[in-house]
């Protein structure tokens, strides 16, 4: 069970979280309605094969890092390491999961924070409005869609975002649609889209390295693969073509 914080809807974006970020120490918000916990632990596996610390903070209400993610002794709230990776489930701010290290915010020694976010509530206190990139990760199911745009329609204060659109094939059309959904809505689209296939094959993949606990990338779709080269990239600018599909190749 996740403790409920008070949400005041006029609080500014990071404003339950006024300590500032440690050293170099960076935020990825990853959000909306859509599975996306797979997603991000193949962007940390390569970020942590580049000897980057990496962290993923689970906010979510299914909490599904919980549940595909081996733990020794699994509590309310704890944190776990999987393959060069800390996985953190079950916190409500940043500054509770550095008291479960008996640090500070500024003492934590990450290089990234990836936040995996499905509420308002939650984007609010990790204050994403602060992190260096933000994803909205959505396919074009209804419910996926709609709940991903209801959460940006509840954020306090606007904030920019990248789209990642998971879709067998994506359409000006598409486009069109789920910027008119989301007129009204506190977001600012980045001008790049990064595509992800729906393809049963990746699906597959995914499952078979979550039955043996490993994050593998041999079996995905090279434009899955693709996919991740271009968040990686734009997380960091200066992680770039080859070397990404060096790591991966490699993995």
């Amino acid at each position: 069970m996740v403790e409920i914080l008070d949400f005041d809807p006029n609080l500014k974006l990071g404003e339950t979280d006024k300590l500032k970020l440690g050293g170099s120490m960076k935020k990825v918000g990853f959000v909306g309605a859509f599975d996306k916990t797979d997603l991000i632990i193949y962007i940390a596996k390569i970020l942590a094969v580049l000897k980057k610390k990496v962290l993923i903070v689970d906010t979510t209400l299914t909490q599904k890092a919980k549940y595909i993610v081996p733990a020794l002794n699994p509590t309310m709230s704890y944190i776990t390491e999987f393959e060069e990776i800390d996985i953190a489930v079950g916190f409500n701010k940043l500054e509770n999961v550095a008291e479960y290290t008996n640090r500070t915010v500024d003492q934590l020694e990450y290089d990234y924070v990836l936040m995996d976010i499905d509420s308002s509530r939650a984007a609010v206190s990790f204050g994403i409005d602060t992190a260096i990139q933000n994803f909205f990760v959505t396919s074009f199911d209804m419910y996926e869609i709609r709940r991903g745009l209801e959460i940006l329609s509840e954020f306090p204060t606007p904030i920019k975002m990248t789209k990642v659109l998971f879709s067998k094939e994506v359409t000006k059309e598409d486009d069109d649609y789920l910027n008119y959904l989301s007129l009204g809505s506190k977001v600012m689209w980045e001008d790049e889209r990064i595509y992800f296939p729906l393809e049963m094959g990746d699906k597959t993949a995914i499952i078979t390295n979550q039955k043996v606990s490993k994050v593998r990338f041999e079996n995905l779709t090279q434009m899955y693969k693709d996919g991740l080269e271009y968040i990686i990239a734009k997380i960091d600018p200066e992680l770039q073509g080859p070397q990404i599909r060096k790591i991966i190749k490699e993995i």
